[in-house]
């Protein structure tokens, strides 16, 4: 649970002279007496919180083993629980099936999902959490439903106010009043966890949230997570899963009980804070390490709205843009980013709030995540496979050629569309039966990945019905693999650009385009940018193959280059002589210099010259009219090189208007470009001497 910023909050104020005793032996956690208000969890499930203090203790961090130690030797508790949970929600189903029989279901929708809701709350934080984890998905969970789920991420009924300031006590060792000076006299706001006080500390003045951890919440959700992984257990032998559920519950459980510990979650903020606070309009709020224990934190308080209830697409952008840093930059990510924990602040910036469920994501994986995002939008589905195999999503032993058969079958149609185009929770839910069919496993790191980011494309649709995640995403992966400076991403890049020895050109042009949307933290813009000519194009590009980052893509370009020219002049010779013979009587027919090496080489430099010229737009037309790029035409060569003549003024007016941006290039990215001349030439000499050689001695 995190603070509910809200504009404005009821304070309670304390008399300078405090009239409050400390109270050296705190009262019951859990007590019914009268005038004490108790939630409808604690009433309803109250008897789970019977554990010794040493029990307790015993269960700070999760371990299946001491949990099922602990129950065995209260076998009454577990029985009650499973009768509880079994008849809760066998009534309920019972009701929606009666209701299907006398077909009245859509009047009674409403009605059903509303009991449901309640039905969560009394079972407890458990039941919660799952049910938020589906609340952000309106692609996947009817409207009536999702608006009663959605109510779990921060309308909770709250435990009692009395309780709650014992807690603080207890914890902290001191007396309300020596600690805060102002104090909400209820919760601001209540989750599944803890609930939420807003207060004005006395020492420093500073308003802050107080969160304090719900009573019994530890026992209640140790119970169920038991529960629930033995039923995983049986589900996944009836239903002969591949992927280890019960791995995944365990996943899951451990960063649930992660959150439990205020401590670890303060830690998780101070370095979310680290990492993230100083992206442009990113806020993170500071944690007070002095008053955080255990069962209480205390952060900087923050003013702002839900980012679901304002509908800011530009916000989303940012946030996107976050997420690409948490999951692929930095590897350490938000694994809870429902509509409850992210806020749109009243200047304007994205807050994020409740770090109790954080996750880290593997270099290794980082780099498989990127590569598969590469080859899916380029539809290269082998090497699609592969990855998958990469990410622990295939056994080794898979059968790769059927697998990309039915890879092909499900994301050809979603990929079709182009990249920003393609929805990420559409992706995920088209695998369903490929992912049966050839034994895929959700490794239990995966599962956090998937929901984030699953969780971040339904925030974004309530803003926007259109919107995709991953297309907002892959400009900044498309970014991220031409500067990474990773040898596994070196070495995915080479081989997305090149197959059986061609340069694809078009592979190059999507990366660059793609990558010129990416806007960095101090380049963020509120305007959507408008397609950038020519100019504005090449001095994108110019200024990234310069620069250090792009020295592995200008590597590439400069070999290509110099393919390319040297297939030129073998075009022109050729032309030369088949002017000379035609002109000479009694000679025979020209022998061609060129290759088919050669041919793919000049139609590469001609998409290039292209490309940088900012003529893409021409580039179609004058293929098609001139016949040029038909791997079947045995003149294409003789075609390219004598229409690239006709279409010459063009292009060179082109070219020479784009190189008057050189000027404006800072002056060591001018040195660097002077010094691409002397090494094109280096690697003219060299591929001439070498088919001199070649053709003398062999």
């Amino acid at each position: 649970m995190a603070p509910l910023l809200l504009p404005s909050s009821p304070i309670h104020s304390f008399p300078a002279t405090p009239k409050l005793s400390f109270r050296s032996k705190p009262r019951p956690i859990i007590r019914a007496a009268a005038g004490l208000e108790v939630d409808s969890f604690t009433k309803k499930s109250g008897y789970l919180f019977q554990l010794s203090a040493f029990e307790a203790e015993s269960l700070l961090d999760y371990s299946p083993s001491r949990i099922a130690a602990i129950y065995r030797r209260k076998p009454l508790i577990l029985l009650r629980r499973l009768i509880q949970v079994g008849t809760t929600f066998g009534k309920w189903f019972g009701v929606r099936y009666i209701d299907n029989l006398m077909e009245r279901s859509d009047q009674m929708f409403k009605v059903r999902a509303a009991e449901l809701r309640k039905i969560l709350v009394e079972l407890g934080p458990a039941y919660i959490k799952i049910a938020q984890a589906v609340s952000s998905r309106p692609d996947l969970i009817p409207p009536s439903y999702l608006d009663e789920l959605s109510l779990l991420q921060d309308r909770i009924t709250p435990f009692s106010t009395e309780v709650a300031l014992d807690t603080i006590e207890k914890e902290l060792g001191l007396r309300i009043d020596e600690l805060f000076s102002e104090i909400s006299p209820k919760p601001v706001a209540a989750a599944s966890l803890g609930q939420v006080y807003q207060a004005r500390l006395r020492r420093s003045g500073q308003v802050v949230a107080v969160k304090v951890q719900r009573p019994g919440v530890q026992a209640a959700i140790s119970l169920d997570i038991l529960i629930l992984r033995f039923l995983a257990g049986v589900v996944k032998k009836a239903g002969k899963f591949n992927t280890d559920l019960q791995a995944v519950i365990d996943e899951w459980a451990s960063s649930l009980f992660r959150e439990m510990d205020y401590r670890k979650e303060a830690d998780n903020g101070l370095k979310f804070r680290r990492l993230y606070g100083g992206l442009k309009d990113v806020f993170v709020p500071n944690i007070n390490m002095e008053h955080t224990t255990r069962r209480v934190l205390v952060m900087e308080w923050v003013e702002g709205q839900k980012l679901s209830e304002v509908k800011d697409l530009y916000l989303v952008e940012v946030g996107v843009y976050c997420s690409f840093n948490q999951l692929l930059e930095n590897g350490f990510y938000h694994a809870d980013p429902h509509p409850g924990n992210l806020f749109r602040t009243f200047d304007g910036k994205l807050a994020y709030i409740d770090f109790g469920m954080m996750g880290e994501f593997k270099q290794e994986f980082r780099e498989g995540f990127i590569e598969a995002c590469l080859h899916l939008v380029n539809r290269d589905f082998d090497a699609l496979s592969k990855d998958f195999v990469t990410l622990g999503l295939l056994p080794p032993t898979a059968e790769k050629e059927a697998v990309t058969k039915a890879l092909t079958g499900v994301f050809q149609d979603a990929v079709a569309k182009g990249v920003r185009n393609i929805s990420f929770g559409d992706l995920v839910g088209n695998l369903g039966t490929t992912m049966y069919k050839f034994k895929f496993q959700i490794p239990s790191y995966f599962s956090l990945v998937i929901r984030s980011l699953a969780v971040l494309e339904g925030i974004a649709i309530s803003s926007d019905p259109n919107y995709k995640v991953l297309g907002s995403t892959y400009p900044w992966i498309a970014k991220k693999v031409l500067t990474d400076s990773s040898p596994q991403l070196k070495s995915s890049l080479q081989a997305l650009l090149y197959k059986d020895g061609a340069f694809r050109i078009d592979r190059l042009e999507s990366l660059l385009t793609e990558s010129l949307r990416a806007r960095t933290e101090k380049a963020l813009v509120k305007i959507q940018r408008e397609e950038a000519n020519s100019r504005v194009v090449f001095k994108e590009i110019l200024y990234f193959t310069l620069t250090e980052k792009g020295s592995f893509v200008r590597e590439i370009l400069i070999e290509e280059f110099a393919k390319g020219l040297d297939a030129l002049g073998l075009a022109t010779l050729d032309s030369l002589t088949s002017v000379a013979t035609t002109r000479i009587p009694f000679t025979g027919s020209s022998v061609s210099f060129m290759s088919k090496e050669d041919m793919i080489n000049l139609r590469t430099f001609h998409h290039l010259m292209f490309l940088l010229a900012g003529l893409e737009s021409n580039k179609k037309s004058f293929e098609e009219v001139n016949g040029i790029g038909n791997p079947n035409n045995n003149q294409s060569a003789y075609l390219e090189e004598s229409s690239l003549l006709s279409y010459q003024p063009a292009l060179v007016s082109e070219i020479l208007a784009v190189l008057s941006i050189i000027p404006e290039l800072p002056p060591e990215l001018q040195q660097q470009l002077l010094r691409l001349p002397a090494d094109l030439a280096r690697r003219l000499i060299s591929r001439a001497s070498a088919r001199t050689i070649q053709r003398i001695f062999l």
